[in-house]
């Protein structure tokens, strides 16, 4: 007679392992998918690209960037968490989502063989946030979902804001010339 497998160990089984970023926020450990990130950047080389954005509604955004006739919104890592505030030094650009996230640091690639469901406890915005949890080396690692950094809501005030400063912008460039 064989053993009872349960339903979710017979659900992970049939999933294929997965290639993650890991990255750290405020000394927390994250991982996201890597066919999610477009590329990684120095934040001083997206300095003199950035816009601000002078009278941004969303707290965690504060600039824009363009890239191939899109703007993209920069969205501090420690802010969005609600982790410790520090410089960080690498931004993330996100392949489907006009998203660039701030962090502090990139650990590695790796490969993990499955993502968990998350356990009833997140029961709040961190439900968007995270895909599941991973289980590696030891550790558990929140799994970010790569739209769960802004909102439907969000993006349309940062869209209203950016149009905004975008027209004052020109407004400016047409009384100085």
């Amino acid at each position: 007679m064989r053993p009872a497998i349960p339903d979710s160990a017979r659900q992970l089984h049939g999933r294929r392992a997965e290639q993650v970023i890991l990255f750290t926020i405020g000394r927390q450990m994250f991982a996201i998918a890597a066919d999610s990130v477009r590329e990684i950047r120095s934040t001083d080389t997206l300095a003199g690209a950035a816009n601000e954005l002078e009278s941004s509604e969303v707290e965690k955004v504060r600039h824009t960037i363009e890239r191939g006739r899109r703007t993209y919104y920069v969205v501090n890592g420690c802010a969005h968490f609600r982790l410790r505030v520090v410089r960080p030094t690498l931004a993330m650009i996100f392949r489907e989502f006009r998203v660039v996230v701030l962090v502090d640091g990139i650990d590695r690639m790796a490969e993990i063989p499955a993502v968990y469901p998350l356990p009833r406890a997140f029961c709040g915005e961190e439900r968007a946030w995270y895909r599941g949890l991973a289980y590696l080396e030891d550790h558990v690692i929140p799994v970010i979902h790569p739209g769960g950094f802004l909102t439907r809501d969000e993006f349309d005030r940062l869209d209203r804001a950016s149009s905004a400063a975008a027209s004052l912008r020109e407004m400016q460039g047409v009384v100085q010339a």
